[in-house]
C-alpha cells in the first residue's frame, strides 16, 4: 500500500499544498513551526479519520477559513483508492472513498493501516491509564472490527449507566431492575473486550520485548504487565458488589474501562526510572510491535510515520532505527526533523530510493 499524493486546502497552517510522494522514504525537513508534523498529521488523518494531535476537529481548520479538505491516492492491491476527508464549520465531518461517503467512520478503521512515532508519545508513559487503553484498543481495531464494535457499544452502555446513577441521585431513589439491564449488557461487551485485549497482550509482549532489545542492543530489560479488574472477578459480579460506592460517585467505578497496562524497566516504572533516550527507545519499540502485528494481522505494510524521532536519541539508537526500517518488510516511510544534513545522512545507510521535501 503507497500514499502516491496529499493535497491540502485550508488544514492546519497550509491554504493550499501538494505532494507527490515516493513509494519508499519521504524526508519532510525544515525549522520547527513550519508544518511538518502537520502533513504527518493529515495522513494520518486519512487513516483514522481524525487528527493524532488535536481532537477538535475544528481546530484543524486555518484560521479565518470556513472548512478543510485533505485528499489523498493510493495504490493498494493494484488498485487506485481515493479519500476524501472534509470539514465545514458547523457541519459534520465527511469522509469519502471513492466518491461514496462513509455512513459510519468506524468502517474506515482498518482500511488504511499506519502507525505513527511521535514526541507526542511520551503521553503513554506520563498520561494516566486512559491513553494507554487507547493505544491497546488502537491496535486492535485495526485489524478488528467485531472488537471495534463491541468498543463502541461498551462505551454507550456505560454512559447510559452513569446517567442513570446521576438520575439516581438528583431524585433520591434507586430501581435495580434499571440497572440490571446495564450491568448484563457492560458485562457481555466487557468480557468479551478483556478477553481480545489478554489474547492480544500475549503475542503482542514477545514482539515489543524483541524490538526493544534491537534498538537498545540488549543493554536493559524492559516490560509490559496489562492490568484490569476482571482477572480477579467476572464483571457482573464487580458491578453488584461496587453498587454502594457507585451510587455515592455517580459514575461505574469498575469494569474494562480502568484497565491499564504498566510499563518497566529492569522491573521498575520507566516514568520513574528511564532515561529521556530509554523512555522514547521504549516508546519506538512500542510502536514498531504495533507495526508488526498489524502487518501479521492485515497482510498489508502499514504505512510509517516517524515524527522528529531523531531527536534525544544517542547515535548508536539512530543507526539502530534505521537499520530495523532497512529491509523489505516496511513499505512507505515518512520521516519529519529539523535536520535535512542529519536526515540525509541517516537515510542515505538505507539502501531504499527517497525523497526529500524542504519547507
Amino acid at each position: 500500500m503507497i500514499l502516491k499524493s496529499l493535497s491540502l486546502l485550508n488544514y492546519k497552517n497550509f491554504d493550499s499544498k501538494s505532494f507527490t510522494f515516493n513509494a519508499k522514504i519521504n524526508c519532510i525537513v525544515g525549522s520547527n513551526g513550519i508544518g511538518k508534523t502537520n502533513i504527518l498529521d493529515a495522513i494520518y488523518h486519512l487513516s483514522f479519520g481524525k487528527s493524532y494531535f488535536n481532537p477538535v476537529a475544528t481546530q484543524n481548520i486555518k484560521h479565518n477559513e470556513d472548512f478543510f479538505v485533505i485528499n489523498g491516492d493510493y495504490e493498494k492491491d493494484s488498485k487506485t483508492e481515493k479519500i476524501i476527508i472534509s470539514l465545514k464549520r458547523g457541519k459534520k465531518k465527511v469522509i469519502k472513498r471513492n466518491a461514496k461517503v462513509y455512513e459510519k467512520f468506524s468502517e474506515h478503521i482498518g482500511f488504511l493501516p499506519l502507525v505513527i512515532i511521535s514526541p507526542a508519545d511520551r503521553d503513554l508513559i506520563i498520561e494516566g491509564s486512559d491513553t494507554r487503553r487507547k493505544f491497546i484498543d488502537s491496535v486492535i481495531s485495526q485489524s478488528d472490527k467485531t472488537y471495534l464494535s463491541h468498543l463502541i457499544n461498551y462505551n454507550k452502555i456505560l454512559a447510559q449507566r452513569n446517567a442513570l446513577l446521576k438520575y439516581f441521585a438528583l431524585n433520591h431513589t434507586f430501581n435495580n431492575d434499571t440497572l440490571e439491564v446495564y450491568n448484563k449488557q457492560l458485562t457481555d461487551f466487557g468480557t468479551r473486550i478483556f478477553e481480545k485485549r489478554d489474547t492480544f497482550l500475549k503475542e503482542f509482549i514477545p514482539i515489543f520485548k524483541s524490538r526493544y532489545e534491537a534498538i537498545s542492543n540488549g543493554r536493559e530489560m524492559v516490560g509490559l504487565k496489562y492490568h484490569s479488574d476482571l482477572f480477579e472477578t467476572d464483571l457482573n459480579t464487580l458491578l453488584k458488589n461496587s453498587i454502594n460506592k457507585d451510587k455515592a460517585l455517580q459514575y461505574t467505578s469498575v469494569g474494562i474501562h480502568k484497565d491499564d497496562l504498566h510499563f518497566n524497566i529492569e522491573e521498575h516504572p520507566i516514568k520513574k526510572f528511564g532515561s529521556q533516550g530509554q523512555q522514547k527507545s521504549f516508546l519506538i519499540a512500542l510502536k514498531l510491535a504495533q507495526f508488526d502485528f498489524i502487518k501479521a494481522q492485515s497482510g498489508v505494510n502499514p504505512i510509517l510515520l516517524l515524527d522528529d524521532i531523531f531527536d534525544k536519541l544517542d547515535e548508536h539508537r539512530v543507526a539502530q532505527i534505521i537499520k530495523l526500517v532497512d529491509d523489505e518488510n516496511f513499505g512507505q516511510l515518512f520521516i519529519s526533523d529539523t535536520h535535512a544534513e542529519r536526515t540525509e545522512a541517516a537515510v542515505k545507510q538505507v539502501h531504499q530510493s527517497y525523497e526529500i521535501f524542504r519547507l
